[in-house]
């Protein structure tokens, strides 16, 4: 059976400076990238840069640069962002790409030849921060609901999108296919919605020049969010799909922060129904980071910086307590003392403690190499038959990106393995020469026990992974898990190194 995934994150926008919250999302796409890669899958994933629109045309201004002067200084802050994070995309896709621009201008002619696109006039409140209409019953105060800022109001001829037509058969869509929006509170929300009516929308401006023109009406820019959803398929090389790669991927799982769920669940799939294209497997809306318990904002220079993060505390750690802290899909609140102790408790105590002990042991014992198992205790078999559990666990949790019920489900193993060194006293068997066999045992079960558990992080953690199977004498490269999470994997004679700390305590002032 061929087997392929296509992940995406949302195209970030490039008026923005990289925080905490992009890293969250292009973080969860990368775990999950990894891991179907490491049970067979064919893996496309996909992230990039939004380019377009009336913000950055305006702040290129202010800089005195084009907006493409602009876009191109900033893509290399995402890049490098993606690289210091050990990402594994496989394509990085920019709106001014002209593969883009062909596949949107072929997108909305094929909707227009349908009679879905027709031109009228638009009037109502327009937010320029968040380049969104608002009718007057949607305003707080005149100010817009979103971010609290001044809307004006305008009127302007504009391409509309038949998005009304849609109402019936995408509440249809949603009630019929429970996973299409997660998490749930996220579908209900959608849902009503819809149900008290869409509008047709309006796809164009005529107000400012940095975008895609309109097929055969230049005067008029395509909208940014019927622009930016479709760098989806366009990556995929849609409609001609020269390559194959629309047929093989699409449909994706799009993973996306909540603020932007109702343009990938309203918006985009209306415009698929309309284009006559299959839906998105999922779309999955996660929460938000507050730092500290207030919201992140530039005013009160509270924004997290990643590379910061990376360079004081080390990426694997970064991406361990990102996806450990919160449940995918609430709200977190980012400090760092919650990240010192994960760092110290989980990192260095629980899995460090864990390869450092038992290799130390093996080089003690038996000289680093590792010797054959014999029959299995009680106590053995318990610890054995934890781990074809455990995978099951991890694979149906990761299948919900229940992110953080993996990493427990993966640390119940840790932790088991910490109290069968207890259980089984190695330090008093080696005092016997008649236990010599029995400690043997003992020893193989930890360490071919260590191997499935480094397999297991390395999603998450992709140079501890690496790191572990490299101490116990593997290949690092070879990080999957089909073909090798089966129980017995490490071979006796193997040489297994005695492991300096693979996360040193923090010390806190």
């Amino acid at each position: 059976m061929d087997k392929y995934y296509y992940i995406t994150t949302p195209i970030y926008y490039v008026n923005d400076v990289p925080h905490i919250g992009h890293a969250y999302t292009t973080l969860a796409c990368d775990v999950m990238a990894r891991y179907k890669r490491s049970r067979g899958y064919e893996v496309a994933f996909l992230t990039g840069t939004d380019e377009h629109g009336q913000k950055v045309e305006t702040a290129a201004k202010a800089n005195g640069e084009t907006p493409l002067e602009l876009a191109d200084r900033v893509v290399k802050r995402f890049q490098a962002l993606w690289d210091k994070l050990n990402c594994t995309h496989t394509d990085f896709i920019r709106t001014t790409q002209e593969r883009h621009k062909h596949t949107v201008c072929k997108q909305f002619k094929k909707i227009e030849a349908k009679g879905d696109i027709y031109l009228g006039y638009y009037e109502d409140w327009y937010c320029t921060p968040c380049e969104t209409f608002w009718t007057e019953t949607q305003l707080l105060d005149g100010t817009c609901p979103d971010c609290g800022r001044e809307t004006s109001k305008l009127k302007e001829e504009s391409y509309f999108f038949k998005m009304s037509k849609y109402q019936d058969q995408l509440i249809k869509y949603i009630e019929e296919n429970p996973d299409f929006i997660q998490p749930k509170t996220r579908r209900n929300e959608i849902l009503s919605f819809v149900r008290e009516g869409l509008r047709d929308l309006s796809i164009s401006r005529t107000t400012f020049n940095w975008g895609i023109p309109v097929p055969d009406n230049d005067k008029h820019v395509i909208y940014v969010w019927f622009d930016a959803l479709t760098n989806y398929i366009s990556a995929l090389g849609y409609p001609e799909d020269k390559d194959g790669d629309f047929k093989k991927f699409w449909p994706a799982v799009h993973v996306i922060g909540k603020d932007i769920l109702r343009f990938h669940a309203v918006y985009w799939p209306t415009f698929l129904m309309a284009a006559e294209l299959p839906l998105p497997k999922t779309v999955f809306a996660h929460g938000w980071w507050t730092v500290e318990g207030q919201k992140m904002s530039k005013s009160l220079r509270n924004v997290v910086e990643p590379n910061m993060l990376v360079d004081k505390y080390g990426v694997d750690a970064i991406r361990y307590f990102l996806l450990r802290e919160v449940p995918f899909g609430l709200d977190g609140d980012f400090s760092h003392s919650a990240l010192v102790h994960r760092i110290n408790s989980d990192l260095a105590n629980d899995l460090g403690n864990l390869v450092s002990r038992s290799t130390a042991m093996l080089s003690k014992y038996f000289d680093g190499t590792l010797p054959e198992a014999g029959a299995l205790d009680e106590v053995d078999q318990a610890l054995v038959d934890k781990f074809p559990v455990a995978l099951q666990t991890v694979d149906k949790q990761l299948e919900e990106m229940a992110f953080n019920k993996a990493l427990m489900t993966i640390w119940e193993l840790i932790s088991a393995s910490n109290k069968y060194i207890d259980d089984t006293a190695p330090w008093a068997l080696a005092k016997d020469p008649a236990q010599q066999q029995r400690l043997g045992t003992v020893m193989y079960n930890l360490l071919e026990g260590i191997r499935i558990i480094g397999l297991l992080v390395a999603p998450f953690m992709p140079e501890t992974g690496a790191r572990i199977m490299q101490i116990l004498g593997s290949d690092s490269n070879n990080l999957n898990l089909e073909g090798q999470d089966q129980w017995g994997g490490l071979q006796a004679g193997a040489q297994v190194e005695k492991a300096a700390p693979l996360f040193p305590r923090i010390e806190t002032e």
